[in-house]
This record gives C-alpha cells, sequence and structure tokens, in this order.
C-alpha cells in the first residue's frame, strides 16, 4: 500500500491499494494546507481499515507551485518516510495532470499535451508532454513565465487552470478534455503514485526536491547598515 500527497494547488491524498485500487480525498480550502493534510490521510487510512504502519512508499508531488503550500506536502512526505523508514518519491505535480489525460480521455499515442497552471503574477507553470502507449511522456519543462512566451503547437491539448485563466492565449478546453474527470483539473496523487512505480521500474531516481522555479520574496537583507550618532 502506497500514499501519494500533492498539495501544488488544492491538499489532496490518496492510497494506492493495489494495481487496480485506489482512493482519494481532496480538500481546496486555500492556504489551510498544514491543518488539512494530516487529517485527509488519517480519514483514507480509516476507511480503509490500515494502520499507517502498512505504508510501503509516499510519492509526494514536488510542484511547481508557490513555496508555502508546497512545502507542506514536502515535509509531511519526508517526516512519514522518516518515521517510518520507507522510501519517499518525488514527482512533478504537473505530470499527474498529463497522465490523466493520457489515461481517461482517449487521445492517440503521439498528441502533444501542454499542462498550465497558474503561478500568480500574471504568470503560469508550464510543461509539455507527448501521449505514448497511454501514458504521458515529458518533452519540455517544467517552467514559469507569462501565458504568451510558453511554446505552443496548434495540436496541443492543453489543460489545467492556466488555461481558464487565460482563455485568450491558450483558446477554450478541448472537447476530449472538457468536463471530465477530476483528475484532469487538479493533481490526482494517486496517479503520482503511478507514475513513480513506472518510472522507478525503468531505473529512474525521484528525489522529493521541490520545484519552485522562482526566488522566494522574502530574502534576507545584504548587510547589517551602519548607523552614524
Amino acid at each position: 500500500m502506497h500514499l501519494g500527497i500533492d498539495t501544488s494547488g488544492a491538499v489532496a491524498a490518496s492510497l494506492v491499494l493495489d494495481a487496480d485500487r485506489a482512493d482519494t480525498l481532496t480538500d481546496d480550502e486555500p492556504r489551510r494546507h498544514a491543518e488539512l493534510l494530516a487529517p485527509l490521510v488519517t480519514e483514507l487510512l480509516a476507511r480503509h481499515g490500515r494502520a499507517v504502519g502498512d505504508l510501503e512508499s509516499v510519492v509526494v508531488g514536488t510542484g511547481p507551485a508557490p513555496f508555502t503550500g508546497l512545502r507542506v506536502g514536502l515535509v509531511t512526505a519526508r517526516v512519514l518516510g522518516l518515521s517510518l523508514g520507507i522510501p519517499v518519491h518525488g514527482v512533478p505535480s504537473l505530470d499527474a495532470l498529463a497522465e490523466a489525460a493520457a489515461r481517461f480521455a482517449g487521445l492517440e499515442d503521439g498528441t502533444p499535451l501542454l499542462v498550465v497552471t497558474d503561478a500568480r503574477r500574471r504568470e503560469v507553470y508550464w510543461s509539455r508532454y507527448e501521449v505514448r502507449d497511454g501514458a504521458a511522456v515529458t518533452t519540455d519543462g517544467p517552467d514559469v513565465g507569462p501565458p504568451a512566451d510558453v511554446p505552443r503547437t496548434p495540436d496541443d491539448v492543453v489543460l489545467g487552470a492556466g488555461r481558464d485563466l487565460y482563455p485568450q492565449v491558450f483558446g477554450e478546453a478541448d472537447p476530449r478534455v472538457a468536463g471530465g474527470p477530476p483528475a484532469l483539473l487538479s493533481p490526482d496523487p494517486s496517479l503520482l503514485v503511478r507514475i513513480a512505480q513506472r518510472r522507478l521500474a525503468a531505473g529512474a531516481t525521484l528525489p522529493a526536491d521541490p520545484l519552485y522555479l522562482r526566488r522566494p520574496d522574502a530574502v534576507p537583507p545584504a548587510g547589517v547598515k551602519r548607523v552614524l550618532a
């Protein structure tokens, strides 16, 4: 049994019970990541009659996302890993949205995907993918920048909240992904677990390092000013 966590936007947690079964809980109340995540995990375990000691690994979304929310998931994953002695793996959060489209939208192999999410400051986080054998393979990104600067092709299927924030740039939702499951709108941590399992089987290493992509707003002062009497 594996736990997936993502706090890049909403607070979400998933238990992946086996190859076919997973359960996900999400709460999109803003600015309460630290208060909401632990109760979600506790509720998931209780729903399935499991204990935290039954976990075999933790997979956490690494963003990109603003610092404050993202660090809650990363710290929680690391604490669980250390306390339980189990591995912690990181997967970019945007990958889950692309994976949902590849799995659930009936897209043909070779379809280009563009995931764009809100980065505030009139910018978006973005990453590009291609559908291959029913999975999403990263081809460019992740990065951050103004919507007009995001590399695009006419064939892109665009996903994520950034599409709806900037329809003048990204256009209307493709019918194949409009009105689909919640996993097409917000990262589903169960898909992060599935991605991690596939990549680990291929020999990849998956460090749980945050993708902030920006320097923090708050920085220490460059030096101490001298005050002359």
